[in-house]
């Protein structure tokens, strides 16, 4: 079995949840992605709206304004994988065009009718992920009756959609949106689940990093959380997780190899 992505996150908004603001700035933004990838990162997950709880929408113009050329530097200066975290077909193209390869949509390609096409056109990869509802809604009571078994069927539901539009299932990932619509249990619960939710055969990505549960089960500020983080990280990758979004690459590619090294995968 092969080892699992490290897929490193670089916000390039001024108000998402961690690192909002840090890497507005395209310089700082493309020596954070170089440092991320001497670190180990095999992905550089760029996104330029926040999808924090209560986020307010930014325009197109915006969003392209703040992605593009800093997926364009970091291309040409390192060569990286690079995704793009967008809802949105316009950004989507533009970043593929501009270098990125995976399309990381956390709508799940359901608002935007044309994504499908953008996919399929330029044979990117696509990580469908669950919500409910939407970034400023997601977070208000959340209700399931089972988490894993719904967020599985929802993720299979739409992954036969993308399967019908003409992505092939080689470019699908799925992700159960660790921290979108959910509460603290919930959270809990999909990561107890993973090895459920791998089931269908698709790759799962986790994102579990720096996120509120783990601040809630520890009673910790944000900028304390990645002991918390490498847990979940350790829990992710031995269940069956095959990339793991974070922001502390350094620390969790060390937590990674380790995990697999007692797990005994390969390198």
């Amino acid at each position: 079995m092969e080892r699992a992505l490290v897929m490193g996150i670089l916000n390039v908004t001024p108000d998402s949840f961690s690192d909002g603001g840090l890497f507005l700035d395209p310089f700082a933004a493309v020596e954070q992605a170089a440092w991320m990838l001497e670190e180990g990162a095999d992905i550089i997950d760029i996104g330029g709206e926040s999808t924090r709880p209560g986020a307010a929408e930014v325009s197109v113009e915006e969003e392209l304004s703040r992605v593009v050329p800093v997926i364009e530097a970091i291309v040409s200066r390192t060569g990286a994988t690079v995704s793009i975290d967008t809802t949105k077909s316009a950004i989507a193209r533009a970043a593929i065009d501009s270098g990125a390869v995976i399309v990381n949509d956390v709508t799940a390609m359901r608002t935007d009718p044309s994504m499908p096409d953008v996919i399929t056109d330029s044979g990117a990869g696509v990580v469908l992920m669950h919500m409910l509802g939407n970034p400023r809604t997601m977070q208000a009571n959340p209700t399931y009756g089972d988490v894993v078994a719904e967020v599985k069927e929802a993720l299979i539901g739409w992954a036969g959609d993308a399967l019908a539009a003409g992505v092939p299932d080689s470019a699908i990932v799925l992700d159960p949106g660790i921290g979108f619509g959910k509460t603290r249990e919930h959270n809990l619960q999909l990561l107890r689940g993973i090895r459920s939710l791998c089931e269908p055969g698709f790759p799962i990505l986790i994102g579990p990093s720096r996120k509120s549960f783990i601040g809630s089960t520890l009673d910790l500020p944000v900028e304390q959380r990645v002991e918390g983080t490498a847990a979940t990280v350790a829990w992710s990758v031995a269940q069956g997780a095959k990339i793991i979004r974070v922001h502390d690459v350094k620390e969790m590619v060390r937590v990674i190899r380790m995990t697999e090294a007692i797990i005994g995968l390969s390198k």
